[in-house]
């Protein structure tokens, strides 16, 4: 199994549905799995979603979000 082509093709198939990127915030591992129509064993599906997480830039985006949602009390 090629990790690095599952992540491009979960990062190609991402950045084209906004709302498949949304659940895949909810949900990455659920999503991930339905996206690509197999089951992984945790470990794996772990890696992956780090992998896709690193090439989106979401931790990154996810941080800022969260300083900034501090800035406005909420």
């Amino acid at each position: 199994m090629d990790i690095q082509k599952i992540i491009a093709e979960a990062v190609k198939a991402l950045t084209e549905n906004e709302e498949l990127l949304k659940a895949f915030n909810k949900n990455p591992a659920k999503t991930l799995e339905s996206l690509l129509h197999i089951d992984l064993p945790d470990d794996q599906v772990n890696a992956v979603v780090a992998g896709i997480k690193a090439k989106l830039g979401l931790d990154d985006v996810l941080e800022m979000a969260g300083k900034l949602k501090g800035l406005f009390g909420k």
